[in-house]
């Protein structure tokens, strides 16, 4: 429509258009129906509040932020968290990798992405994720520490024991880090030399019951079963304490002594 024939349009309409509304005559068609309300996401209050509620509602609460945003990577990190600890690791990798697919460089994604790998045993996969985010953060630990389990569990043992003196000149003081260096000494043999770790890493404010329990462990391992008892008692309810000490019995049992006494050995893996 050319210009004119816009304007002689806009006239004829302006005209057309009463000065005034006339009283109705009829009566008016009730509304439409509304729709459902649109959701809205969670307020930072109830986010943070989330993070205080078992894996299972936090599972929930982090899949709904998802339905109504799935770009939402705080969502995303939050349900694979969840369900990592739930125990749900292809999907926990699975939620990590879509956080990874709009922020590839999301330190804390890549972290999730290797601890859900190494979670179903399957350290391979985590190396990548891994390397990924040591190269975004070389002064991290967690990187580092994730990458010499996911050695061990790829059976480089060479670059396992590496890594885990790396993450232990990064962080000596941090209980997880001694914790595992420990029991790559114990997986070889070398119970003296976990102990001695162990009980460094349970001296520490952020030691918690994995840390004493591993310490309980390597000390029953070697023969010391009262001592071992004591330490398993201290955070376990009695029935899975009496399971943890009638297992360490059994293998103690029917592991050789001495020098040569192996992890394989005392976990019934062979000599």
């Amino acid at each position: 429509m050319c210009r004119m024939l816009a304007l002689a349009a806009t006239i004829l309409t302006l005209l057309a258009a009463p000065a005034f509304a006339a009283p109705a005559t009829t009566p008016t068609a009730a509304p439409a129906p509304a729709g459902p309300a649109p959701r809205v996401k969670a307020t930072p209050a109830q986010r943070a509040e989330a993070a205080r509620v078992d894996p299972l509602a936090r599972a929930a609460f982090w899949a709904r932020e998802l339905e109504i945003d799935a770009r939402d990577t705080q969502a995303g990190l939050g349900l694979a968290m969840a369900l990592r600890q739930l125990g749900r690791y292809p999907e926990a990798a699975d939620a990590a990798g879509q956080v990874l697919v709009i922020e590839p460089e999301n330190i804390d994604a890549l972290l999730e992405a290797a601890r859900a790998q190494i979670g179903r045993g399957q350290g391979f996969y985590a190396i990548e994720p891994a390397r990924h985010a040591q190269a975004l953060a070389p002064r991290d630990w967690r990187p580092v520490a994730l990458l010499a389990v996911a050695y061990e569990q790829a059976d480089r043992d060479d670059e396992a024991l590496a890594a885990h003196r790396q993450a232990l000149a990064l962080a000596p003081s941090e209980p997880a880090v001694l914790a595992n260096l420990a029991m790559y000494y114990a997986g070889h043999g070398d119970f003296a030399q976990a102990e001695q770790l162990l009980r460094r890493a349970v001296t520490l404010p952020r030691a918690d019951a994995r840390v004493r329990q591993n310490l309980a462990l390597v000390v029953g391992l070697q023969g010391r079963l009262p001592e071992a008892e004591q330490l398993v008692r201290q955070d376990l309810p009695p029935d899975q304490a009496a399971n943890n000490i009638a297992w360490l019995k059994a293998a103690t049992a029917r592991a050789p002594t001495g020098e040569g006494r192996s992890w394989s050995a005392v976990t019934g893996g062979g000599s």
